[in-house]
């Protein structure tokens, strides 16, 4: 067969297949549809006939079957073995021979808290180890107010705050609170712990920027895990590199797509005492366009003509911190905790902060506490003047007077903490648990005398987290809480037993 007679054999071929074709009921619309679709759009036909194909060969393929198996079968006795060699981690490293030493000889209250306190005992001790700055604990007008609330509203609400567990007495806490500060709007938490630790991730997530304080306390630290943010960290009350850090933020970010920036710091810092410097801060924060969160868990209640906080006592507008967060568990002898700010500040965290969103709602007895404190303070300025007479008298007898330890905490607080000079660390070669192991001893031997104070304590390390991780670590310390329950003569008696402590440990140690 020459060229010319397969080119007529192709031609019949075709002929006959259109004929057929055309038999086929819709054909002749298919047929105008494919023209002109072609005409009108080649791509649109091309990218069909792809799919026509696909959908051909998908339905063409061999079946698979899921139920495959594609991996080694252990024999039952091979399972058994694995799984006594297998052992959990633990949740939690064991306890070191210290620290069942210090379980062993803690001293146990009987009865309530107060400035002087029944042991188990039978003894009565000065009592420094509580936060009772105000003697509230023994407060007769604020147990009749809380008995009267528990009969009124039952011992808790059972429920989250936006699923029936807002009760009138929530709702007049959140304002007095924001009234006492001068803010727009106020939210309550039902724990101290879990605000701050819920107001971080509710407003920073990744990819968002945050520079903390080095030393800010554990709840910080877990709020700004749970974010999942970048964290950037400046030497602990260092305003140079405070400045330092957000300019290498700002020029970092310059090309970067637009991103939430926040500053976090303390009022008072729980785990050194002293105050930050909110001025310098609101000043950079205005400078570098950062948002600022102040965590006032221990300056709320503490500084300030009324206790309205670090902003009271520095001067500084409550309308220059954009998210004030505090507690009302530690000087107002309540519980839960608070963020202040704008109104939409606070109405996104209904909605967004987990602890409040799914936590049930502070007991009523206790809100109804916090408002009558914040008007004790308002209105009896007389209670904050007395504990910080007890404060000057206690720094008199211990820091100027001791050749050991020096305070680290500002002189309005009534937690003092007290650390070893460095010259005596380096002199003794002290590590941090040979620093630790002489403070207990410390404690010990004013226990003995009549004086129960504690030591500064932070969460332990997780297992396996080096130094270099954790990156700032806490230098052990004694913690002297002051209260006006005591009188100037209990405070300065007090003082020098613990003074008498730790000179006889450090020389008992030589």
């Amino acid at each position: 067969m020459d060229l010319q007679d397969a080119h007529g054999w192709l031609v019949d071929l075709l002929n006959e297949i259109s004929v057929q074709f055309q038999k086929v009921p819709g054909s002749a619309i298919f047929l105008r549809y494919v023209k002109s679709s072609y005409q009108n759009d080649p791509v649109r036909s091309a990218v069909e006939l792809f799919l026509f194909l696909f959908a051909v060969k998908y339905l063409l393929a061999p079946k698979y079957s899921t139920s495959k198996k594609s991996y080694v079968k252990l024999t039952d006795e091979e399972i058994d073995e694995l799984v006594d060699e297998w052992v959990p981690e633990p949740l939690v490293a064991p306890q070191t021979p210290f620290e069942e030493a210090e379980n062993e000889k803690r001293p146990v209250i009987v009865g309530p808290t107060g400035p002087k306190s029944k042991l188990a005992n039978g003894r009565i001790v000065t009592n420094v180890a509580s936060y009772n700055f105000y003697n509230l604990a023994g407060n007769e007008s604020l147990k009749e107010k809380a008995i009267q609330t528990l009969r009124t509203y039952g011992v808790g609400p059972c429920g989250p705050p936006g699923f029936y567990g807002t009760q009138d007495v929530h709702q007049k806490t959140e304002a007095d609170i924001s009234a006492h500060l001068g803010t727009t709007a106020c939210i309550v938490y039902a724990q101290a712990f879990s605000t701050i630790s819920s107001v971080i991730p509710a407003f920073s997530k990744r990819g968002d920027i945050i520079v903390a304080d080095k030393a800010v306390n554990f709840a910080i630290r877990k709020g700004m895990q749970i974010s999942r943010s970048s964290i950037r960290w400046y030497e602990h009350n260092d305003m140079m590199d405070l400045q330092n850090v957000l300019a290498s933020v700002v020029k970092e970010q310059a090309k970067k797509p637009l991103t939430r920036r926040f500053i976090i710091t303390e009022g008072l810092f729980e785990n050194v005492g002293d105050m930050v410097d909110l001025v310098k801060v609101v000043e950079l924060r205005h400078r570098y366009k950062f948002r600022l969160i102040l965590d006032e868990t221990w300056s709320f209640g503490v500084l300030g003509r009324t206790g309205a906080g670090v902003t009271e006592h520095q001067g500084v507008s409550v309308k220059e911190v954009d998210m004030l967060v505090g507690s009302l568990a530690g000087p107002l002898c309540a519980g839960g905790g608070f963020c202040a700010g704008s109104s939409e500040i606070v109405e996104h965290q209904r909605l967004s902060a987990s602890a409040y969103t799914f936590s049930a709602a502070l007991p009523a007895m206790l809100a109804t506490t916090a408002s009558e404190v914040l008007a004790m303070l308002e209105t009896n300025g007389e209670m904050l003047a007395l504990v910080r007479e007890n404060i000057k008298t206690m720094w008199a007898q211990l820091d100027p007077r001791s050749e050991w330890v020096h305070c680290t905490s500002a002189m309005e607080n009534p937690i003092m903490i007290l650390v070893l000079k460095a010259e005596v660390v380096a002199s003794r070669k002290l590590s941090i648990s040979e620093q630790e192991q002489l403070l207990q001893e410390m404690v010990d031997e004013a226990l003995a005398n009549g004086v129960m104070m504690t030591r500064l304590k932070s969460m332990p390390r997780g297992i396996h987290v080096t130094a270099k991780e954790v990156g700032w670590e806490l230098q052990p310390g004694l913690k002297v809480c002051l209260t006006l329950g005591l009188t100037r003569k209990e405070v300065e008696r007090t003082g020098t037993v613990i003074r008498h402590a730790i000179t006889k440990v450090m020389k008992a140690k030589r």
